[in-house]
């Protein structure tokens, strides 16, 4: 039995042909039960080249090495990579253009390396060639919201009628059921009450009549509803699903957000929808449906594309966007990445045109009419009658042609807005079809009016139900003979015809001056909790991947194997919360705390799991006692319930006692960093693995609130760690009289109240001044005490000065809601002169904390600034800010809390915001739509810059929303408190508010090299630092300390642990590795290829440090080799899959052509912004097996 579900082939969208034996009950899955491979509709390409090779000694030549690097940068960048056509499919499909690209160049040397240098440096400045950006869209578009008549957001459609005398129009109803994992209920609140009722529908209805059709989507439900359904209903499912009559659409495990969800989390939630569909039915899906997430990510199109799929439909686009798009017909169009200078990522996309995916706004521009033909409001069902007052009826022969002709009316209107004649219409809306009855109105009455319309050849229509692959593939072979493109029009060789776009559909805005820019930061307690879950998931996966790795048939891999069941359910809570009324923030109050206590569930699970696995990597691997019982390590931090936030545990130590803590770097280079620890008392001291002493520093622990002792009483231990990539090194933090003691910080305070009660051991005095100084090895930071504000920051490297003008804010809203940001003007700043401003001094970390003084008596904020003496780190160079958050209380109702940067970077009020984590998206402030319209999400990264080159970077631990609403100015809202509902269905307003920290890590930089002259119209990526600085933010290290204080002499059986034989370049990012099925891991056959690697190269801006800021070395166009990554593992059977791990052919994918056989040579090329998955195995090597 292969150990990863799927195949082969190179055709997208194939049920992919398996090995697999039958299975008995819950799994349907076998050879005989998969359908035909689908056509290949790609258009063919030009003849395959061939890649050259060098010969080193050649190279070595200086002249020679000059000319390669004149040839090489030129054939890459000056021209499109040469395409082939795919390998031979079935006899009816079309080849398909080869999406391979070819390396820059072959070998290891210093002459490869400045070519490699050359061909990025080149690609400065260039964007992806495409017809339509959204930033044109938005440039072009007034935003007049002119009253359209029946069809509101657009204009009166008319047709001459002639349209399709050529091409008869051919119609899809497309069946559908919408169902929400969670939102007004729990998603098994939904599942016992509609969803189990509506898959029981599906089964039932479509049975009677292979010409009914049906889609569905979510496999959180489907998944549930398999475990309960009995063997002849799950082989009934199978069946429609073979046949063609039922098709799984997109798969994932939720219907994703795509402003708030992370690319890892995006990743897993459709990975582990894909692969429990493939592994139960045996089926992969070919084409997305996304129909309610509230705008739309590039980062999503991409990763699509790279998981197999060649088409999607999207639907909650601003409605100015889709009347201007519709105007033009250019609806449909190919999505391409506006870095993808080779055209690899082109994806099909049909985004749907009026205001809502319910029927009324489905069958065409008129709701009213459409609302007539939605069956089930006629009496004796739940659903509400039409607004419009004129209700749907039953359809017989005496009213057939008068019904059928009014239908086919509003399709001939919907059809003028697309290029084609084959038109989708999708005949649907939140759980329907939830019972039999329901199911059959709609069925019986669309089957008469199909079969007068299609009875009638004068119509030159034909209708019929349909899935989305019916449409998709009809369309395609339309436009295969018929050439749709307009003149001048670039188009894809993914398919002809169409327009290509490039850019994203933020932010949202369904009518009037409703903008859904609020849900980027309702319920941020959660959208922190979120990441912490993705962050400890990802940790676990890896550590279980090394200890199965390095166990093998040794006891110790019972570890991970018998956790199995607690890793999928981690990571399908972290899926479930991905959906578009989760980790968005914008369901009921009770939802929300069921996504909270499922996630806090597995948070627990994973910490448990990661505490025994690293006794395990540091321990004995040949040790026969039970894995499963050892509970020698416990995590540093600990969350008692779902909706707090951690805390420290504390170390206690007594009089010639000692404890371990160990940390885990989840990194892929080696981590230096100061780390930190509460204590009971200063008087300790810090060991390393060898015994010695190292400096370290103590510092008093501050309460975020104003009281009479601000101080804890408990103290902060800081010192220098180094922890290898992938790593484990363990320090001991110690008490005894032979090693230097923890210096005590230098506690400095700036207070208006009369006394300042300093804790023990501390010296404390007074700030004189209003103006207060905290300097590093590169900044100096100045603070207006008064206020305890941050104003500037001066870098010592070049002297230069920059504005910070730190302000904490507040707006009044009156119509904001979950969804929506409706502020009353603007934020008004609350700080006032007073509070507590407190400076804490040491060697290793300086700290400004500010207990601000506002017009409440309880401040809803109080915040630090901390800057730190690593000696030449990624720390060294940042500014971490850290703000506690409270909005609890009505105090702050209807109030949403931002803080802002008020900088003198002459940025003209363009800024660049992060889409998913992933990439970079240019934002631009414009007069002519309201303020909430010039919000963005900011999921980690948002930076200003000017034409010099002089740019400030926000790093963020979470998801949240950012603007730049005046020139130099960059404002983030941390949390919003809102009493109303804002008429969206949810029915409630906002106010479970939790007290929370939100972390960012601001950089100040400045570029080395020029930049290029029109790059205030790019998309800016970050620098190398810059990523380097996010990756250390949201994937901070684990820190693990012994459950109880133990003899100093105690030892575990290894002090470190590194399995990686070097550090990775720093361009290059570990997604995931994972064994994706441990359960199977005994029993896999020796070829198969256990474990899962998706890498990463990011793409930086070349004009800021190429080192990074440090000794930083760079893929610079070089293999990775996956053979020799791993320290005393050998990676064998290695080969590329897709995304979600079901398809193996690199070609359909776009990957960059390797060099030679991966399989056999292990080298692996990435082109920057790339992400690439591989299969493999990881064996020990013949020493270790002894």
């Amino acid at each position: 039995m292969p150990f990863f579900s799927g195949g082969g082939g190179g055709r997208s969208g194939a049920l992919l042909p398996t090995t697999s034996k039958p299975k008995t009950h819950h799994h349907l899955r076998s050879k005989s039960s998969l359908s035909s491979p689908a056509s290949s509709r790609r258009r063919g390409g030009g003849h395959a080249s061939s890649s050259p090779t060098y010969s080193r000694r050649a190279l070595c030549l200086a002249a020679a090495a000059f000319a390669a690097l004149f040839v090489l940068a030129f054939l890459r960048l000056g021209f499109p990579s040469s395409r082939s056509s795919s390998a031979a499919a079935s006899s009816h499909a079309r080849p398909r253009p080869r999406l391979t690209r070819r390396p820059a160049f072959r070998h290891r040397d210093s002459a490869a390396a400045e070519a490699a240098a050359a061909a990025v440096a080149a690609r400065i400045g260039r964007e992806a060639p495409v017809d339509i950006t959204t930033r044109d869209l938005y440039d072009r578009i007034q935003f007049l919201d002119v009253d359209g008549g029946a069809w509101k957001q657009g204009w009166e459609v008319k047709y001459r009628g002639d349209e399709w005398d050529g091409e008869k129009l051919k119609v899809f109803v497309a069946p559908h059921s919408h169902n929400d994992p969670g939102w007004i209920r729990t998603v098994e609140e939904y599942y016992d009450r509609q969803s189990r009722h509506i898959l029981d529908t599906i089964v039932e209805s479509l049975s009677k009549d292979s010409r009914r059709k049906f889609i569905w989507e979510e496999m959180s439900y489907l998944e549930r509803w398999w475990r309960d359904a009995p063997r002849k209903k799950q082989e009934a499912f199978a069946k429609l699903v073979r046949d063609g009559q039922l098709e799984i659409v997109s798969g994932g495990w939720v219907m994703n957000d795509e402003a708030n969800s992370h690319y890892f989390a995006i990743i897993e939630q459709m990975m582990e929808g894909n692969m429990w569909l493939n592994d139960t039915i045996g089926v992969v899906p070919k084409n997305s449906w996304s129909i309610d997430p509230f705008g739309y990510s590039s980062t999503m199109a991409y990763l699509l594309r790279r998981m197999g799929f060649h088409n999607m439909l999207i639907q909650r686009t601003h409605y100015e966007l889709k009347k201007e798009l519709a105007m033009k017909k250019n609806l449909e169009y190919l999505w391409r990445q506006n870095w993808d200078i080779e055209e690899t990522t082109d994806i099909f996309v049909h985004m749907m045109p009026f205001y809502s995916y319910d029927i009324p706004h489905t069958c065409g521009p008129e709701p009213a009419i459409c609302c007539q033909f939605d069956f089930a409001r006629m009496r004796g069902f739940s659903y509400e009658s039409c607004p419009w007052r004129f209700d749907p009826v039953e359809t017989d022969p005496n009213n057939v042609e008068e019904r059928a002709t009014k239908l086919l009316d509003q399709y001939r209107k919907k059809s003028t807005l697309y290029r084609t004649n084959t038109l989708l219409i999708p005949l649907g809306d939140d759980f329907r079809y939830v019972s039999v009855e329901e199911a059959e109105v709609q069925f019986r009455n669309y089957e008469k009016l199909f079969d007068y319309i299609n009875s009638n050849p004068h119509l030159n229509a034909e209708v019929k139900f349909g899935t989305l692959e019916d449409y998709f593939s009809t369309l395609r072979d339309e436009a295969e003979k018929i050439n749709y493109s307009r003149p001048g029009e670039l188009g894809s060789s993914e398919l002809q015809g169409f327009p290509t776009l490039s850019g994203d559909f933020f932010t949202y805005a369904d009518r009037n001056q409703d903008y859904w820019s609020g849900y980027y930061v309702s319920r941020p307690f959660f959208k922190a909790v979120d990441r912490v879950l993705e962050q400890t998931l990802r940790a676990s996966e890896i550590l279980g991947s090394f200890v199965l790795g390095y166990c093998q048939k040794f006891q110790c891999a019972k570890l991970p194997i018998s956790f199995s069941h607690k890793l999928t359910a981690a990571r399908r809570n972290l899926a479930l919360f991905q959906h578009h009324d989760g980790v968005t923030g914008t369901a009921k109050d009770h939802v929300v705390a069921d996504y909270g206590t499922r996630m806090h569930t597995s948070l627990q699970d994973l910490q448990l799991f990661m505490s025994r696995a690293v006794e395990v990597l540091l321990g004995d691997f040949h040790d026969r006692s039970d894995p499963t019982l050892l509970s020698h390590f416990e995590p540093v931090q600990e969350r008692s319930k779902y909706d707090v936030q951690p805390v420290h545990r504390v170390l206690d130590l007594h009089e010639g006692k000692a404890h371990s803590v160990v940390f885990f770097n989840p990194l892929e280079q080696t981590r230096d960093e100061i780390v930190m620890v509460v204590v009971s008392s200063p008087d300790v001291s810090v060991l390393n693995s060898n015994g010695s002493c190292l400096p370290s520093q103590v510092s008093p622990e501050w309460r975020f609130v104003s009281d009479e002792n601000i101080s804890t009483g408990r103290h902060r231990l800081y010192w220098r760690a180094s922890v290898p990539a992938l790593g484990l090194e363990t320090y001991y933090v110690v008490t005894r009289q032979d090693c230097e003691k923890a210096v005590p910080a230098v506690v400095k305070t700036f207070t208006t109240s009369q006394q300042f009660p300093c804790p023990e051991p501390y010296v404390c005095s007074k700030l004189e001044g209003k103006t207060v100084e905290m300097k590093n090895s590169y900044y100096t930071l100045s603070f207006d005490a008064s206020h305890g504000l941050l104003q500037t920051v001066t870098h010592h490297k070049d002297g230069q000065q920059t504005v910070i003008g730190e302000e904490i804010g507040m707006y009044r809203s009156h119509g904001s809601g979950a969804y929506l940001f409706k502020p009353i003007g603007e934020a008004r700043s609350i700080v006032e002169e007073g509070g507590h401003f407190i400076l804490t001094e040491g060697p290793l970390v300086q700290e400004a904390h500010s207990l601000p003084k506002t017009e409440w008596h309880k401040s809803p904020v109080s915040h630090s600034t901390r800057i730190y003496n690593c000696g030449d780190s990624i720390q060294d160079m940042l500014i971490e800010k850290e703000y506690h958050v409270d909005l609890a209380g009505h105090t702050f109702n209807d109030k949403e809390l931002i803080v802002r940067y008020k900088t003198d970077i002459d940025n003209q009020r363009i800024f660049y915001s992060d889409l998913n984590g992933f990439q970079m998206s240019r934002r631009q402030t414009y007069d002519k739509i309201p303020l909430q319209g010039n919000y963005y999400p900011m999921p980690s990264l948002a930076f200003l810059q000017d034409s010099l080159g002089n740019r400030l970077s926000v790093h963020s631990k979470q998801s949240l929303g950012a603007a730049s609403l005046k020139n130099g100015w960059l404002e983030i809202m941390l949390d919003r408190r809102l009493v109303h509902d804002d008429g969206r269905g949810l029915g409630q307003g906002v106010m479970d508010n939790r007290p929370m920290n939100v972390i960012f890590h601001l950089l100040r930089e400045s570029n080395v090299s020029a930049l290029p002259k029109t790059h205030s119209s790019l998309t800016l990526q970050p620098s190398l630092l810059s990523h380097r600085v996010g990756a250390h933010l949201n994937y901070p290290m684990h820190a693990f300390m012994s459950k109880k204080p133990h003899d100093k002499s105690f030892k575990l059986p290894q002090q470190s642990f590194t399995p990686l034989t070097t550090s990775l370049p720093c361009d290059v990012h570990i997604v995931n590795l994972k064994v994706p099925q441990p359960l199977r891991f005994p029993h896999a056959e020796a070829a198969d290829a256990r474990f899962a690697i998706l890498l990463q190269r990011r793409g930086w801006d070349t004009s800021y440090c190429k080192r990074g800021g440090l000794q930083c070395t760079t893929v610079g166009e070089e293999p990775v080799n996956l053979f020799y990554l791993f320290k005393d593992l050998s990676a064998v059977n290695v080969r590329a899959t897709s995304l979600n791990l079901l398809h193996d052919d690199p070609e359909m994918l776009g990957y960059l052509e390797q060099i030679g056989d991966v399989a056999q040579e292990g080298n692996v090329l990435i082109s920057p912004m790339e992400i690439q998955a591989y299969k493999l195995d990881l064996q020990l090597q013949s020493s270790q097996e002894e």
